[in-house]
């Protein structure tokens, strides 16, 4: 897992340099760094942003939308908190830093949220059963 980190990170150290470059020399503007994270970090996330609001918007009016985002929204913290986590053990040398672990510990809030789900259709099934057992009577 680090030497993939290390090829991402070398990825982006080029496409970096690249747009620093290119904006530079090619579009004559003097743009420093700060500039490009601006500009850039601001497209990147306002795409993301939008993607987001209109999957959202649809997710939402579904039955179970708030369900559904709920988990979306803990899976992706969760993802990043793995991540974090393994990362933190690689340059505290303090454990080992595997792909393997962030998979193994994601699967883990999967297995935990269905036994969520099935005790919540169960939950709700019995609720279902006693509310007809009454109107029966």
């Amino acid at each position: 897992m680090k030497e993939i980190i290390l090829i991402l990170t070398e990825i982006i150290n080029n496409i970096h340099d690249f747009i620093l470059m290119y904006v530079g020399d090619t579009l004559n503007l003097n743009a420093t760094d700060k500039d490009l994270h601006f500009w850039i970090m601001g497209i990147i996330g306002i795409i993301i942003f939008i993607f987001v609001l209109f999957l959202s918007t649809i997710i939402s009016r579904l039955r179970y939308g708030i369900t559904i985002l709920s988990f979306l929204y803990t899976f992706t913290v969760m993802v990043v908190l793995v991540f974090a986590i393994e990362i933190q053990q690689a340059l505290t040398s303090r454990g080992n830093m595997e792909f393997q672990d962030a998979a193994i510990g994601l699967w883990g809030f999967i297995v935990f949220f269905l036994v969520f789900v099935v005790l919540s259709l169960m939950y709700l099934f019995i609720k279902k059963i006693i509310k007809q057992t009454r109107k029966d009577k």
